[in-house]
């Protein structure tokens, strides 16, 4: 898998708990913000598909039927 690198600005007591944790755990603090971010990820998409599912119920939301998507391609 490809790595980027990025630099990131935290508030001073997250930074330090995530030095902690980091030391307690043995891993790297990258790793730890890459799984949370993987996690949080996770977490956004249950929430977006949850508020489509909520617009696609209250029908706020257009359908298009499959057979119309397949004659599009």
């Amino acid at each position: 898998m490809a790595v980027k690198r990025l630099n990131i600005t935290l508030e001073e007591e997250l930074a330090e708990e995530l030095e902690r944790i980091a030391k307690e755990l043995g891993e790297k603090k990258s790793r730890l913000i890459a799984k949370a971010l993987t996690f949080y990820f996770d977490y956004l998409d249950t929430k977006i598909a949850e508020e489509r599912l909520k617009k696609l119920e209250k029908g706020e939301t257009e359908v298009i039927p499959a057979e119309e998507v397949f004659k599009e391609l």
